[in-house]
């Protein structure tokens, strides 16, 4: 009995379970998200907007099972009833893009109880420009900033943009079996990347994104007049050149474009920091000590790319947090038995629709 009453858990549940507690006490709201990784992301950024009023507990969709992913997150939540009690946060994935062109996008962007990532995922956040020097000091304790890691990534992401238009085009019309996420990834991954050329690397995605823009662009003559529409589009939702890397699909970018970049930076930083203590160790078992000691503390930029949280002050970070803010202070408008409306949709996707 006790676990079919908890498969029966409700927003309306847990609100009425709140009132019998004190009124001055703090109120729970339950957060249920996709999976372990996306835990700490979200306990962080909805650490910031807790108050004296509410607080948040974060978890995962299944109460009796392992089952994790969006539709899980989604369709749990859902039947469980979500409310002003219980909600869901989301990765985007392509469905922000999709703009409501499907039942999940369409949650996504207009329930007014699933956040959502706006990115692709929390990965692609992980990848942020200006976080990324930090992440190799986590990684080699070595703060010599030997690589722009912030310009790169921008004209990175410039190269990768109208390949990205086009995959959002084959997604919208059902043409994804042609130009599949795969296929974007691997136009646009970096290979060969040479710290002392990295130009190098970026030439050749160049040359590999035109030549598929020149096949997509003979396979599908019947996109030349809605490319444009679509590429403003995007661009009314906040997908720039500059910032097409937050919305390709966020473990590519981590595997394909930016750990190439952090690896080939670590190791010339760990041998730099190594050398470093040879020269100056007095003798032999201070040497080892000292370097055995160094590596004890050191990491690998993957774990450090993972547990970083240096992202906090990118805008499309602070976007969300305004979100769940917007949600929470409705919460106090003095409005008992009115339901939440949908979501207001931004000034990017009112001129979208327009």
């Amino acid at each position: 009995m006790a676990k079919r009453l908890t498969e029966h858990i409700t927003t309306n549940y847990l609100g009425a379970a709140q009132r019998l507690t004190s009124k001055r006490g703090r109120k729970k709201i339950v957060v249920y998200v996709e999976g372990y990784d996306d835990i700490l992301f979200w306990r962080s950024l909805l650490s910031e907007v807790e108050n004296d009023r509410y607080f948040f507990e974060v978890m995962l969709p299944s109460r009796n099972s392992l089952l994790k992913g969006k539709k899980s997150a989604l369709m749990n939540t859902l039947g469980c009833g979500l409310g002003q009690n219980m909600i869901a946060c989301v990765d985007a994935d392509y469905d922000y893009m999709m703009q409501g062109a499907t039942e999940v996008s369409k949650m996504v962007c207009e329930n007014p109880y699933v956040f959502h990532t706006y990115s692709y995922a929390i990965e692609n956040f992980q990848c942020y420009g200006p976080a990324l020097h930090n992440v190799c000091v986590m990684a080699t304790l070595n703060d010599r900033s030997l690589f722009d890691f912030e310009s790169f990534l921008l004209a990175w992401s410039k190269l990768a943009s109208p390949l990205f238009v086009w995959s959002i085009w084959c997604y919208r019309n059902k043409q994804h079996t042609v130009f599949s996420m795969v296929d974007l990834c691997q136009a646009v991954s970096v290979s060969d990347f040479n710290l002392q050329n990295p130009e190098a690397a970026l030439a050749k995605v160049a040359r590999k994104v035109n030549v598929k823009v020149a096949w997509l662009q003979r396979r599908f003559p019947e996109a030349k007049g809605h490319y444009q529409t679509l590429r403003d589009e995007l661009r009314e939702l906040g997908v720039t050149p500059e910032t097409t890397y937050f919305y390709v699909r966020g473990h590519d970018v981590a595997e394909k474009v930016v750990m190439p970049l952090l690896e080939e930076v670590c190791t010339v930083l760990r041998r730099e920091r190594e050398r470093e203590i040879r020269r100056y160790a007095n003798h032999n078992t201070q040497r080892l000590n000292e370097l055995a000691g160094y590596q004890h503390s050191s990491a690998s930029p993957t774990e450090m790319l993972k547990k970083h949280t240096e992202y906090r002050q990118a805008p499309l970070y602070r976007r969300i947090v305004e979100d769940v803010k917007r949600f929470l202070d409705h919460l106090d408008e003095p409005q008992p038995n009115a339901p939440i409306l949908m979501r207001e949709p931004s000034a990017e996707r009112k001129t979208a629709a327009q």
